[in-house]
């Protein structure tokens, strides 16, 4: 069942949503060559719960870290170790946080130093594609319109669509209704609607849409050994249009980067 938020509960999602926003802006500048994920993600627990907030995925189903941190061939779920990050490494971090009741669940994949074009392209396209169906999430529309516009815009330059992994909804609990998938066509799916929350979080490959886990139960990566990238934001549909809870600002800041890119999602409310 789908849980409808009111404006104030919105606003309370905003705030976890932002202590994610700041723990990746965070570690940020953290992530190098010669780094361990252990260490990022001791990194992380120590700042959430600064913030006043608890990690949203230690023992979360069993989850051992705060952090699900996935490099290269990974897709998502990896499990922190001790093995450094080295050049022309990409990493996903996906963080949770619980705070105020509500859970904010947010993603970004880095690059680690300098990393090779093709794979700077596929994050590139991996983002845009989550601004692409992001703009599908508005009142009136179906859930496969945002896998739609995720699935058309990655597959016209020759990517995989992850199909066995989708985003959710996002409210006390850590996943809600509905299946956000980032595949689908248009017009089917549960209806959106006025106070709606979800995690939009496209997972593209390199290669091959196809995937396998590793026998710790929890690690996915690409069948064919190629990268992958993942991107998610935290989305509220407010007065019938999109409105982002997460940021990826904190990164930018930290990264040097500037960007116009979330603006049309930003409302005044």
């Amino acid at each position: 069942m789908i849980k409808i938020k009111t404006r104030e509960e919105i606003e309370l999602m905003r705030e976890s949503a932002l202590v994610v926003s700041k723990t990746l802006g965070m570690l940020a500048g953290e992530v190098k060559p010669g780094v361990t994920t252990l260490y990022l993600d001791k990194l992380a627990e120590e700042f959430i719960r600064a913030e006043g907030a608890i990690p949203g995925f230690l023992g979360l189903y069993d989850f051992p870290n705060t952090l699900c941190m996935s490099p290269n061939a990974q897709v998502v779920h990896g499990i922190p170790n001790d093995k450094p990050l080295v050049e022309g490494d990409i990493i996903s971090i996906d963080c949770g946080a619980l705070k105020n009741g509500f859970y904010g669940d947010h993603a970004y994949t880095f690059e680690v130093g300098e990393v090779a074009p093709e794979v700077k392209k596929l994050l590139a396209i991996t983002k845009q594609s989550l601004y692409e169906g992001i703009r599908q999430f508005k009142s009136g529309n179906r859930v496969e319109d945002v896998g739609f516009a995720i699935q058309n815009y990655c597959e016209k330059h020759g990517y995989g669509v992850v199909r066995e992994l989708v985003g959710h909804g996002l409210g006390k609990a850590m996943h809600e209704d509905p299946e956000m998938p980032n595949y689908g066509r248009r017009g089917r799916g549960k209806k959106f609607m006025e106070g709606m929350v979800v995690a939009i979080e496209p997972m593209i490959n390199l290669g091959t849409h196809q995937i396998n886990q590793l026998k710790d139960g929890w690690t996915i990566l690409t069948r064919d050994g190629k990268p992958s990238a993942h991107f998610e934001h935290d989305v509220a549909i407010v007065n019938g249009k999109p409105e982002l809870l997460s940021t990826f600002k904190y990164i930018y800041e930290a990264l040097g980067i500037v960007s116009s890119e979330e603006d049309e999602f930003r409302q005044n409310l």
